[in-house]
């Protein structure tokens, strides 16, 4: 594990960075539709009793992203019942890394059994609007009557080695704080993963 996590730091100095500067904390997201690894389209409007969302770009490759697979199924099993679930979205070109591709998409998520969407994001559209950096790279957002709003960007935890004997669960932690009616206490910290891959030209 801890060489799988050198080698994913290693490919975050590789590409380079197109995104936008994308959203910031307290901003409203706009909505989006994208295909699903089961070919249907997905949108945060489609799920009417969500409180909020737990949006995780990740990708098939990154070893970082591997190493939070599981982490990331977790949420989704602990925080969807509750109102808050996963949607992950793959930000990476196949044409820069062919092992992204939709097709490779929908065996990781048959493989692993996915129990959220895996979503591809052609052009990297969506991925530019939120100003996603890495993989895995988390935008939590809240349900207002404005609209979805991002509470908090960042890491899942602090702890990608899963070696960290002061483990700090930021994306449990803060949607624990909405669920009472509270601000989260961390409303930011570093993603730390791949680049993402950007399309050539």
């Amino acid at each position: 594990m801890k060489q799988l996590f050198l080698m994913g730091l290693m490919l975050i100095s590789l590409g380079v960075s197109a995104q936008s500067e994308g959203y910031k904390v307290g901003d409203v997201v706009k909505d989006f539709a994208l295909k699903n690894v089961d070919n249907k389209t997905v949108s945060m409007a489609d799920y009417k009793d969500a409180k909020g969302f737990i949006v995780v770009f990740t990708c098939n490759t990154c070893p970082v992203a591997q190493a939070y697979q599981a982490r990331v199924a977790e949420l989704n099993s602990s925080f969807a019942a509750k109102g808050y679930p996963v949607i992950a979205i793959n930000p990476n070109d196949a044409g820069a890394v062919p092992a992204e591709s939709f097709e490779k998409m929908q065996a990781l998520a048959a493989e692993k059994k996915f129990n959220f969407p895996y979503l591809l994001d052609p052009g990297h559209v969506v991925t530019k609007q939120f100003g996603a950096t890495r993989t895995p790279h988390v935008f939590l957002l809240n349900k207002t009557n404005k609209g979805n709003v991002v509470e908090y960007i960042g890491a899942i935890d602090n702890d990608p080695e899963e070696a960290n004997a002061t483990k700090i669960e930021y994306v449990k932690n803060a949607i624990n704080e909405l669920s009472t009616g509270k601000k989260p206490t961390v409303t930011a910290t570093k993603a730390v993963g791949c680049t993402i891959k950007w399309k050539k030209g």
